[in-house]
C-alpha cells in the first residue's frame, strides 16, 4: 500500500500534509501523556515490529503494493492516536532509508495506514470486543480501512491531471481499478494476514505482561 513518490499529484500530496500536520500534532499530544517506564518499550517494540511486517511487500495488478500494516494492535493496547503516529514514524524511516513509500506522499500514506487503519481498529475492538473474533476483526479491519483510503487517493489521480494526448499525469488507473484491486486483495488476503497477527500478539502480550495489559484495555 506504499505509495511512492510521483503517483500523486501537487494538490493532493498539499492536501494531504494539510490535513495530516493538525492530527500529528494531536496525537504526539497523546503520546506525551502516556509515555512511562512501562509503556514507552512495548511501544517501540511494536512499531519495530510494525517496520519488519510492513517491509514485505506484494505487488497487486492495477495498484501499488500490499502487506500486513501491525497497526491494529498498537491501537487496541494503547490508542488509536498513538497507533497513528507511530506508523507514521516507520512510514517515515522507511521512505527516508530504504525508498519504500515517497515524502511527498508521506502523509497520504500516513493518513491511509495510519489514521484509518488505526481508527478502523479501534472502532470495530470497541464495538466487538465482547467476542472472541474481536481480535481478529479488528486487525482484518485496519488492513481494509487502510486499503480504502489509498485505493481511493490513487482512483481520483487520472481526474487531476492529464497531458496533451489525455494521458494522467500520476497514477493512471481510475477508481474502476483501484477499489477491486487494493480493497479485494487486503480484505480477502492481507487482513486475514492481519488480523491473525494482530489475535496472535495480543494473547502473547496477555501472556507476557498481563498485569501491564490490564490497565492498557
Amino acid at each position: 500500500m506504499h505509495i511512492a513518490d510521483g503517483y500523486l499529484s501537487p494538490l493532493t500530496c498539499a492536501v494531504s500534509y494539510g490535513v495530516v500536520v493538525p492530527l500529528w500534532f494531536v496525537a504526539f499530544k497523546k503520546l506525551k501523556e502516556t509515555l512511562d517506564e512501562q509503556t514507552l518499550p512495548l511501544i517501540a517494540s511494536l512499531s519495530a515490529l510494525s517496520f519488519v511486517v510492513m517491509m514485505f511487500n506484494i505487488p497487486i495488478p492495477g495498484g501499488t503494493s500490499g502487506h500486513a500494516i501491525g497497526v491494529g494492535i498498537i491501537s487496541i493496547l494503547f490508542s488509536p492516536w498513538i497507533g497513528f503516529l507511530s506508523l507514521s514514524l516507520v512510514l517515515f524511516i522507511q521512505a527516508l532509508l530504504f525508498g519504500d513509500g515517497g515524502l511527498t506522499s508521506l502523509a497520504a500514506n500516513s493518513l491511509g495506514m495510519g489514521f484509518f487503519g488505526a481508527f478502523s481498529a479501534s472502532l470495530i475492538y470497541n464495538l466487538t470486543k465482547k467476542y472472541r473474533f474481536s481480535l481478529f476483526l479488528s486487525g482484518w479491519a485496519s488492513a481494509v480501512g487502510a486499503s480504502v483510503f489509498i485505493g481511493f487517493i490513487l482512483g481520483i489521480q487520472p481526474y487531476l491531471g492529464v497531458d496533451a494526448n489525455s494521458n494522467p499525469l500520476y497514477f493512471p488507473f481510475d477508481l474502476e481499478v483501484t477499489i477491486p484491486a487494493i480493497v479485494g486483495t487486503h480484505m480477502a488476503f492481507f487482513g486475514v494476514i492481519e488480523g491473525v497477527f494482530t489475535h496472535f500478539a495480543y494473547k502473547f502480550l496477555t501472556k507476557l505482561e498481563p498485569s501491564f495489559l490490564k490497565n492498557k484495555i
